[in-house]
């Protein structure tokens, strides 16, 4: 029964639903929550921890006029709920469908797109300069997580925000940070005497006052700044910030709406950058979400009872022929180190870190230090291997070029959910990453057509003397065609179908498309020939060529952009052969791709085999050269 959130029905109707009422509307959102991703699955334990916080800020704020930006967004959904659009999360994040992040082309309210971490801080801080040359007097609030706060670039905006002069509110949603024993009645009191009206009134007048004191001002102003500061470190537990220059508030009860919406009005007194430090529970609500916090991060579909998935896992995916082939080449070479970006679990390295816990590395939402961090156990003679999402690797794109690349480093980078991803929509889409690492010199990259060649892959990478990259994508690993399995060869193909007319390069995941394209084709009286890349650089130049003194059509297959891909380079080498083989790119289009079922935006963006096969006829349909009946 949802007698209070039935009255939610556009922004801003929460301010119509009485206090005594909030506790309810929060229960009735949680309940709405996991019996919705249950189904659709989603974000879960992030949203349910956010839901007082999220609906304090909605009372307090005025939107669209004031703005929140979500940092990385997936604790966005209490806010989609509140600003009209519950009846969309039955199609989130499908495709056409609501994302499951923040989206300015969904509302008004949505003000800045996010998806990626340590962002939030940097663009409220943008805003909040906007809204100061426009002479405008809104409220700008950047809400970010205790996990985003590790990535460096929220420090570099904290640094900027620092000098602030006019108000911008920062909400360190923290779900994890143990707090200590002097935080209680000092803190709320110090709070209480630091944004009162009269506090912040004569401190500036005494300021001002003093430093207009030709002689003497300066130093009065700074030994009163340094005894303030000294009493502050013994009761204050918020230094790190006010050293900063940027005012603390809290701890606060995030569940507290009524605490929540007392020290939001005190932060929209203070002259300057101020962070509100708010405590929430990730999970809150739901038994199995609090006990299993990080399996409900991003949950699939779940029976709610027992929180176990409604459909299961039965075959192993990348990820984990990823993990068990960390484990015995770390119990084989102690010299293997294994680096990740706060995400252990979803890389795989959970059970490395168990068994090998000296030679595991999380350094937090930080993924440029990941790369730097591998490149000087390199240089210090071991053998890392960079485990990131492709999404995400490409914040470190300068760190991979300079620090690892212009030294030709043996540093390793596994690629996980490389290609199209799904739900999470054009944030997370790994489509860009053969692009730009084939930009870098020195960089080495190959792609698994299985789940036997990626562990064939890994092996070879970490005997190779030099930066190699292995992308593979998300979702069951293909164990077809288990009997090719020639050696892994630096710069080498592997030839799976030999014949005529037609001729297959397909990369990595593409693979297990280009059989059912061959079926297709042969099905349609073509002879087909597969090629299994393996490198993308270096392309085998050599295959190339053979291909080209024997077949009439070249047809590059991959899951990645167009621009700068795999299929360009083939192309380009084709071109230095005068050759009268024509080349037909498969690949995505330049463009970001939405949210959706990844087998349903493999359709959309044309490299599903039925897409493929009718391409290839059509190519070979208008060109006089090709003859079905030849």
């Amino acid at each position: 029964m949802t007698m209070f959130l039935e009255k939610i029905e556009k922004t801003n109707d929460i301010k119509g639903i009485g206090a005594e009422n909030y506790n309810a509307l929060a229960e009735e959102i949680r309940q709405f929550l996991i019996q919705s991703i249950s189904v659709t699955g989603g974000h879960l334990g992030s949203n349910l921890g956010a839901v007082e916080l999220t609906m304090a800020l909605h009372l307090f704020l005025n939107l669209p006029d004031d703005k929140i930006i979500w940092d990385v967004g997936h604790q966005s959904y209490t806010h989609k709920i509140l600003t009209g659009r519950r009846d969309g999360f039955v199609n989130l994040r499908k495709y056409g469908g609501i994302s499951g992040f923040p989206k300015r082309k969904e509302s008004d309210c949505d003000c800045f797109d996010t998806g990626h971490s340590s962002t939030s801080i940097s663009a409220g801080l943008g805003m909040v300069k906007a809204r100061d040359l426009a002479g405008g007097k809104n409220t700008i609030v950047s809400v970010i997580g205790d996990g985003s706060l590790t990535g460096g670039m929220a420090y570099e905006a904290l640094n900027n925000a620092s000098r602030l002069e006019t108000n911008f509110i920062i909400i360190l949603n923290d779900n994890n940070m143990s707090i200590s024993e002097n935080v209680g009645g000092v803190s709320k009191y110090l709070n209480n005497i630091r944004t009162a009206d009269m506090y912040l009134d004569l401190k500036e007048g005494v300021y001002n006052s003093l430093h207009g004191m030709s002689k003497y001002g300066d130093k009065v102003v700074t030994k009163i700044r340094r005894a303030k500061s000294s009493f502050k470190h013994l009761v204050v537990p918020g230094m790190f910030f006010e050293d900063m220059g940027i005012t603390y508030l809290g701890p606060v009860d995030g569940h507290d709406i009524p605490a929540m919406l007392r020290v939001l009005k005190e932060a929209r007194k203070v002259r300057g950058a101020v962070l509100v430090h708010v405590i929430t529970e990730k999970g809150k609500g739901y038994g199995p979400a609090e006990r299993h916090p990080a399996r409900f991060h991003g949950a699939e579909p779940f029976d709610i009872e027992t929180g176990i998935p409604s459909a299961p896992r039965t075959k192993a995916n990348y990820t984990d022929i990823f993990s068990t082939v960390m484990c015995k080449l770390g119990q084989r070479d102690e010299k293997v180190v294994a680096i990740t970006a706060a995400m252990p679990d979803g890389t795989g390295l959970k059970r490395f870190r168990n068994m090998y816990p000296d030679r595991f590395f999380d350094v937090g939402i930080a993924e440029e230090h990941a790369v730097t961090f591998a490149a000087g156990l390199a240089a210090g003679g071991l053998k890392p291997i960079v485990a990131i999402y492709s999404s995400f690797l490409q914040r470190a794109y300068d760190q991979i070029l300079h620090d690892v690349c212009i030294q030709n480093l043996p540093v390793v980078f596994a690629i996980d959910r490389a290609g199209l991803v799904g739900s999470d929509g054009e944030t997370h889409q790994g489509i860009f990453d053969l692009s730009f690492l084939s930009s870098i010199p020195n960089m080495h990259i190959m792609a698994p057509k299985n789940k036997w060649e990626l562990s064939d892959m890994i092996k070879f990478a970490l005997s190779f003397e030099a930066p190699m990259a292995i992308r593979y994508p998300r979702g069951e690993a293909f164990d077809g065609l288990k009997d090719y399995r020639e050696p892994v060869v630096y710069g080498k193909s592997e030839c799976i179908y030999r014949e005529k007319e037609i001729v297959l390069f397909a990369v990595g995941s593409m693979v297990k498309v280009a059989l059912e394209v061959r079926r297709q084709l042969v099905e349609r009286g073509c002879s087909c020939s597969l090629i299994n890349a393996r490198f993308v650089k270096p392309i085998d130049e050599e295959a190339v060529k053979e291909a080209c003194r024997e077949h009439k059509l070249l047809v590059t297959m991959e899951e990645n952009v167009a621009s700068g891909g795999f299929g360009e380079k083939v192309r380009a080498y084709v071109d230095t052969l005068h050759t009268d083989t024509k080349v037909l790119c498969i690949s995505i289009p330049d463009e970001y791709v939405e949210h959706g079922n990844v087998e349903l935006l493999k359709r959309e963006v044309g490299i599903d085999a039925e897409s493929i096969v009718e391409r290839i006829v059509d190519s070979m349909g208008k060109d006089e050269k090709f003859d079905m009946e030849d």
